[in-house]
């Protein structure tokens, strides 16, 4: 009966499942503990407590730390009140510091404004860090606003190119699928390797002809040189070899476009020749139309529509068995030589004109429909469309030598580059689309980061940042 009149400290120890290792609890822990005991936590008097964890008391917790004033905790004759503080914290939680009342949830109340409430900003303060989370700080932040891509506003290298012609009508510049940019300088056609940085000169017609034009096939294997007295040249850029000469034109031949084994090429005659170079006739059809000098020549990315400009300011687009156009649009007021398919919507054509007209303007040729119409307050000299990303790119002339970055189909400017002192009558671009080559009558070409890489379109491009220079291309 002795062991039972035990003190009252053990009496607490047996009570409470505490570790081994802990020592035997202070006076004011025992008077904490005793006032848990007298709570409204101890219901049953006559039965033994078990817990396997320590609740300290809620009173010396800083819930100021946190923004919780309206959550300390109530006291019933002294005492602290464990439910309550409990339920407090909850509500505080969930409804914020104005919590109403069990009534007014039921008949309709909004609980508060905090529940599925959205935020456009985060505030960096302790409530990011509070487990309770706060009405300052959402519980999912909003994901980051991507920054706008940065285009260089400077050419990462430049080529001097003696006796490029500054002439409208010509297109003289074009770059490879095996990254080798060829060149019509005067008489000679010289190529670039963009590699290597080699330069080889290809050919020389000689003191009684000129280069008009260049265009690679679509495997960049073979070169068409369209010449001054009406030729069309196809040469292998490997071996560096002449592989036929084809008749047809009368006039010079400032345009060129391949269709897989189609060529097609037009003149100052007026007239467009497709020319098959497996066929051993020097053309297979011949398209009539223009009343002017054609010095636009285009095929889209499907082979099946080719769209032609003249200097009579139409846009025609032909298919591939018509001998007459099958599309004529007159809208624009001056010579039509920037033409550009979309690679990313079938049918989309955009087209620029001339210092008279200097309007891009878009048609849909498969509902025969014009689409928009912009206003550059220039002379338009080329068009090209990025194909990793919606976006173009033009060229221009007078009166402020300028290239353009377009988004499209906002037409908003997303860069403006300068740096040509004459019209900007060349454009090529690189195969991985990244960069584009500008040629220009002050005898320079100009290499610029426009396009971003189509695996990572919002990183800015680094090709040849650290290569800037200028050399001679010949």
């Amino acid at each position: 009966m002795e062991e039972d009149e035990s003190t009252p400290e053990k009496k607490i120890d047996s009570q409470l499942n505490l570790p081994p290792s802990m020592n035997r609890p202070t006076v004011s822990l025992e008077s904490r503990i005793n006032r848990l005991i007298d709570s409204n936590h101890y219901h049953s008097p006559s039965k033994p407590i078990y817990s396997d964890r320590f609740i300290p008391s809620r009173s010396g917790s800083n819930f100021a730390l946190f923004d919780l004033a309206s959550s300390s905790p109530k006291k019933k004759d002294g005492k602290e009140d464990g439910a309550g503080s409990y339920a407090s914290l909850l509500k505080t939680a969930l409804f914020g510091p104005v919590t109403p009342d069990k009534s007014d949830v039921v008949n309709g109340f909004s609980p508060s404004r905090n529940i599925f409430r959205f935020k456009t900003e985060t505030q960096r303060s302790l409530d990011l860090y509070s487990p309770f989370g706060s009405d300052e700080a959402p519980g999912v932040s909003p994901s980051p606003v991507k920054s706008p891509r940065k285009i260089p506003r400077s050419p990462y290298k430049v080529l001097d190119a003696p006796a490029l012609q500054d002439d409208f009508y010509l297109n003289l510049v074009d770059w490879s699928a095996h990254n080798v940019l060829a060149v019509g300088l005067g008489n000679c056609v010289y190529l670039w390797n963009a590699c290597s940085s080699k330069v080889t000169k290809l050919c020389d017609l000689g003191v009684d002809d000129s280069v008009c034009s260049v265009g690679w096939s679509l495997r960049g294997t073979h070169l068409a040189i369209g010449t001054s007295s009406g030729t069309v040249q196809i040469w292998d850029a490997v071996r560096c070899k002449s592989i036929r000469t084809m008749e047809g034109h009368r006039l010079r031949v400032g345009a060129l476009a391949w269709s897989s084994s189609l060529l097609s090429s037009g003149s100052r005659d007026k007239s467009i020749l497709q020319r098959d170079i497996r066929s051993q006739e020097d053309h297979v059809s011949k398209l009539k139309g223009h009343k002017s000098e054609v010095c636009g020549l285009k095929w889209s990315f499907d082979n099946r529509e080719l769209a032609s400009g003249g200097n009579d300011n139409k846009l025609f687009v032909w298919n591939q068995h018509s001998t007459q156009p099958v599309l004529k649009y007159c809208e624009h007021a001056a010579a039509v030589k920037a033409i550009a398919w979309s690679p990313h919507v079938h049918g989309l054509l955009a087209s620029g004109g001339g210092t008279a007209d200097r309007c891009i303007r878009f048609w849909n040729t498969a509902t025969n429909t014009h689409l928009s119409c912009v206003d550059t307050n220039s002379q338009v000299c080329n068009l090209m469309w990025s194909k990793n990303v919606n976006e173009l790119v033009s060229t221009h002339g007078y009166s402020q030598n300028q290239i353009v970055v377009w988004k499209y189909p906002t037409m908003s400017k997303l860069a403006t580059l300068t740096g040509h002192t004459f019209r900007v009558l060349y454009l090529a671009a690189s195969p991985d689309g990244q960069t584009i080559v500008t040629g220009a009558g002050d005898e320079t070409l100009r290499f610029w980061n426009v396009f971003p890489s189509p695996k990572s379109q919002n990183r800015e491009s680094e090709i040849g940042a650290s290569s800037f220079g200028r050399t001679t291309i010949r």
